[in-house]
């Protein structure tokens, strides 16, 4: 049975009325994931998500924030599946480098706070797949809606997904915070081997906030479409990695605010 919705009761009010029922709600519970040294475990991270793809979401972030290393298994906790473990020889450099960060499905800012950090961790992501069509980009949030089963029923959860350069789906994920949806797209990708992204365009159904273009920074994800509006330290961090950003893309139209080089009519 899926954790990621369930039914809940509510009432509704309609042209003064009130019924009571039932509605199918996103569901946002905490994720840890211990690191285990020789002597001991510690806490890595608590992640607010929607319970699912908890394999891929924990790889993205663990490539978002720089964490992952180079030989690592990954597992459930066998008694409760809320909690994962990490064990790894590199886990001197992890524990070290690690904040322990609880973080919101609303923010998603795990430690990395600046471009600068960013500057010295990552490289700018290289485009490989040619100029990109204006007026398919404007169309990549509408197949990503169709992609949402999630949001169909509940009306609560964010997406994230990567197109190739002609508008093909690739993947696509939901979870109640937009970043979270956004590192299970770069932890699927990561599990594949396919890291950096050169050809591929990434989607989200939200705004633009810096963690988005962060997270595409480190995937090597070089075209970034949010449905909404981007932030100003997004549009910053964008220009100094020479990513492609475009924001309010649906409807036919969209807005962009770097690397406009790439975009033809």
């Amino acid at each position: 049975m899926s954790r990621a919705s369930a039914e809940l009761p509510v009432t509704r009010w309609r042209a003064g009325q009130a019924s009571v029922g039932t509605d199918d709600i996103a569901t946002e519970e905490p994720l840890a994931l211990h690191l285990h040294t020789p002597d001991a475990q510690m806490p890595l991270g608590v992640l607010m998500r929607t319970p699912g793809q908890d394999h891929e979401l924990l790889l993205g972030w663990l490539v978002s924030e720089g964490l992952l290393p180079a030989e690592f298994s990954l597992a459930p906790d066998p008694d409760n599946p809320d909690l994962w473990h990490l064990h790894t020889p590199d886990h001197a450099r992890l524990a070290a480098g690690a904040r322990l960060a609880v973080s919101s499905s609303a923010c998603g800012v795990c430690g990395s706070g600046s471009i600068e950090q960013l500057l010295a961790r990552a490289t700018a992501p290289v485009w490989e797949a040619g100029a990109l069509s204006a007026g398919l980009l404007a169309d990549l949030p509408e197949r990503l809606r169709a992609a949402q089963p999630g949001f169909a029923r509940t009306g609560g959860l964010h997406g994230a997904g990567l197109f190739t350069a002609d508008g093909q789906l690739r993947v696509a994920f939901e979870d109640v915070g937009r970043h979270n949806a956004t590192d299970k797209v770069v932890g699927w990708a990561q599990a594949r081997g396919e890291l950096p992204l050169r050809s591929e365009v990434l989607v989200v159904s939200s705004r633009a906030g810096f963690e988005i273009v962060q997270k595409a920074v480190v995937a090597g994800a070089a075209v970034v479409a949010a449905v909404g509006a981007a932030t100003s330290l997004a549009i910053d961090t964008a220009a100094a990695f020479g990513v492609t950003l475009c924001g309010f893309t649906r409807e036919g139209r969209l807005t962009v605010y770097t690397g406009a080089e790439r975009v033809q009519p």
